[in-house]
């Protein structure tokens, strides 16, 4: 994802770059941009901060692409709960979450005026629109974004794909291995009395035998520009 390479860990489009002299003018019309991830199991082939990693590059897509976009530094945990018991795994907790965001935003707030929250966890969705929902009934213009794909939802086919695209030192396809292949739905009852673990023993939804990083770079583009529309509707008052 070229837009993502763009912004390197040199940039000054990457909020913990800067100082603060700096922004007392050039935020005030800014957009803060915070990614939101996880620190949990991804099987036995992905490193832990695979949602946190994906969060990222998305975030350094859109500053690519917005010259007002600046990217926070991320937040690495999140509402993992359902992931516990697999070693690694490190959860805040729904109402953790909730509440470390809303000071978050209300802090950031003070120096940029527009944030967009962008998790790509998605035990860390409802938490996160009680969240926002709150801090908009204090008029904070605030907005979350959830990028989403289609099948293999937990260290599959998508994920070890993207991961490969990023940072394909840090996957181990020697371990990939299919697990639990059957649809959220039907496995849905059962994660949510007994998480992950009480569907699939390596902890997989889904099978990444077959991912690469060409896929992988497709899907972090398309999501990307998903992101990109999103916040391009936002800024300029279009409705979603």
């Amino acid at each position: 994802m070229s837009g993502a390479r763009a912004v390197n860990e040199q940039s000054p489009r990457l909020l913990a770059n800067r100082r603060s002299p700096e922004l007392a003018t050039s935020s005030l019309q800014g957009v803060l941009a915070v990614p939101i991830g996880a620190t949990e199991q991804h099987g036995p082939h992905l490193p832990l901060s695979t949602d946190t990693d994906v969060a990222v590059a998305l975030c350094l897509a859109l500053a690519a692409a917005r010259d007002d976009v600046i990217v926070a530094p991320a937040l690495p945990y999140g509402s993992s709960g359902e992931h516990a018991g697999f070693p690694g795994t490190i959860s805040i907790g729904q109402a953790a979450l909730e509440h470390l965001v809303v000071e978050l935003v209300r802090s950031a707030t003070d120096s940029f005026p527009h944030v967009v929250l962008v998790s790509a966890h998605g035990g860390n969705a409802e938490p996160l629109e009680r969240a926002v929902e709150r801090l908009r009934a204090e008029s904070r213009d605030v907005v979350l974004h959830l990028p989403s794909w289609p099948g293999h939802p937990h260290a599959g086919r998508p994920e070890t794909s993207m991961l490969l695209a990023l940072t394909p030192e840090r996957v181990d396809m020697t371990l990939a291995a299919p697990g639990n292949v059957g649809s959220l739905e039907e496995l849905w009852p059962k994660l949510r009395s007994g998480g992950v673990a009480s569907v699939s023993a390596n902890g997989i939804l889904g099978d990444p035998t077959g991912a690469n990083a060409p896929e992988g770079a497709d899907l972090l583009e398309s999501l990307a520009t998903s992101l990109i529309s999103a916040v391009d509707r936002w800024r300029t008052g279009v409705p979603a």
